[in-house]
């Protein structure tokens, strides 16, 4: 039999050969990890939908993020459960909430890391829907000014980004009008832009107490069938003045991403989400998979897909693996 001069497999024998080859490359610095806020000191309680991830007291979350900041991962993202709820989601703009304690906490520990605050309504309203009501149904223009409200008080806190994550219409422009105006222009907007609405965030709602109590979101987040309309978001999003955009979740919207990151000029940020973290947990806990391993060709996938940063609770376990 006739071999072709060129053998792909020489380049594969041993781990150095493939080691300097390899074409995608993952490093902590590309993670940004999540962190679950609630009220009180010294609360870790463990999410039992996502085993090895926690609601956290703000002293806590500090140090878990002196944690990630000591593994080589620059980035949290921040989520609160508030003690108190209501229709508007008021507890979101409280300059002392929860989110804004954590900020100016880990700011003041770690100067240099960068600290995300979402700004949604999910977990702040009474009825579990991404901003004001009427008639039942999301008020969207009447939300954009709240959202405004949010993003001015953690700027006032001291964060980095400001993460709107309602898929509302203008959420970006109007974020970014509220920043300008109070001469916030250095905070920077990580856009939710092609937000699918997905049976992946199950895991998430627990974690946060954020199910909608009736209906759902597809009235406002993607259709999971549609890809060029996430093009289409993006586009939007960075015309209103988006820093980085995001595909969420990751690994059923690989074809996103890549698709995204053709067209576009932006850093962009892909979403390992909880259920996408749970299963993998799951499948370990069980024995049916190796963890690391998965974890790792997911997160490469992710990666050589398109994506410049990947939001994964994942983040401590994958660093400690890449020697962070």
């Amino acid at each position: 039999m006739q071999y072709p001069d060129y053998r792909p497999r020489r380049l594969r024998r041993s781990e150095n050969l493939r080691r300097m080859i390899q074409e995608t490359t993952l490093s902590p610095a590309d993670f940004v990890y999540p962190v679950f806020l609630v009220a009180g000191t010294g609360v870790k309680k463990e999410i039992s939908s996502m085993p090895g991830q926690y609601n956290l007291s703000v002293d806590m979350a500090v140090e878990m993020a002196e944690e990630a900041y000591g593994l080589g991962i620059p980035s949290v993202i921040l989520f609160a459960i508030p003690e108190a709820k209501d229709s508007v989601g008021a507890q979101a703009w409280n300059d002392k909430g929860i989110v804004q304690q954590a900020i100016r906490a880990i700011k003041r520990k770690i100067p240099n890391m960068v600290v995300i605050a979402d700004a949604c309504f999910c977990e702040y309203t009474d009825h579990g829907h991404c901003g004001v009501l009427t008639k039942g149904v999301l008020d969207n223009d009447a939300s954009l000014e709240n959202l405004q409200r949010v993003a001015l008080s953690y700027a006032k806190a001291g964060v980095d980004i400001v993460a709107p994550s309602g898929m509302l219409d203008g959420f970006v422009g109007a974020t970014r009008e509220g920043l300008d105006s109070e001469a916030y222009d250095q905070v920077g907007i990580m856009a939710y832009s092609a937000k699918y609405a997905s049976a992946y965030y199950d895991s998430f709602r627990d974690a946060a107490d954020c199910a909608p109590l009736s209906g759902d979101r597809r009235g406002y987040q993607m259709d999971p069938a549609n890809g060029r309309e996430a093009l289409r978001e993006v586009t939007l999003d960075i015309a209103e003045g988006a820093d980085i955009v995001m595909v969420k979740p990751a690994l059923a919207y690989l074809d996103i991403i890549h698709s995204i990151a053709s067209e576009v000029d932006l850093p962009i940020a892909a979403y390992n989400v909880s259920g996408e973290y749970a299963m993998v947990k799951a499948a370990a806990l069980n024995g049916w998979a190796d963890y690391d391993r998965v974890m790792m060709e997911n997160l490469l996938a992710m990666k050589r897909a398109g994506s410049d940063m990947m939001l994964t609770y994942h983040a401590l376990d994958a660093a400690k693996l890449l020697g962070g």
